[in-house]
């Protein structure tokens, strides 16, 4: 992970939080600024997400769940913004799908 700079006015600052007892660790301050800005832009929780999604780092229900969204939602916001999805199946799955399709059109 990338080392985060802050302006040393705020590394003060949160130097001066915990040192006053407010948070235990400078990680516990950015975690609740992380967890303060997600909740009042929850566009950048959905961009965040749907990066994760394509970066394959999550899967699509963990991506919605992130975004704080249904599937359903998520599988839309991805529509909305281009983002293809793959559906990766191997041929043993093509193949039960193709015996099932001639099961269902035999009983017609």
């Amino acid at each position: 992970m990338e080392e985060i700079t802050l302006p040393y006015l705020f590394e003060e600052e949160v130097k001066a939080l915990v040192r006053s007892g407010v948070y235990s660790s400078t990680s516990d301050a950015v975690r609740d600024a992380f967890r303060f800005l997600f909740e009042n832009k929850p566009m950048l929780r959905n961009t965040a997400a749907i990066e994760l999604y394509k970066e394959g780092k999550v899967s699509i229900g963990r991506a919605a769940e992130i975004a704080g969204v249904t599937t359903i939602e998520f599988k839309d916001m991805l529509a909305d913004r281009g983002v293809v999805r793959e559906i990766e199946s191997s041929e043993e799955d093509m193949e039960r799908g193709m015996k099932a399709i001639d099961r269902l059109r035999k009983k017609k």
